[in-house]
């Protein structure tokens, strides 16, 4: 069996639909598990600071067809 070793695709978050991006941005909120600091954010602004950070394409979402999922990534 060979190993496929796919590209990435990016998808623009405006493709999505509504409840697809809520969907995908809290799947990475909730799999990050980021420190915050010594104030707790609630789980709404956590998503409300990922929607920013792609808004600003300060991130991308990306889908690797070899797993088959979706995940975003921060740009450096």
């Amino acid at each position: 069996m060979s190993k496929q070793n796919s590209e990435p695709v990016l998808i623009p978050y405006t493709e999505l639909t509504a409840e697809a991006l809520q969907r995908v941005i809290e799947s990475f909120v909730l799999r990050e598990g980021t420190e915050y600091g010594a104030q707790e954010i609630s789980l709404e602004q956590k998503v409300a600071q990922v929607l920013r950070q792609l808004q600003r394409k300060e991130a991308q979402i990306v889908f690797d067809p070899d797993t088959e999922s979706v995940d975003i990534v921060v740009r450096a």
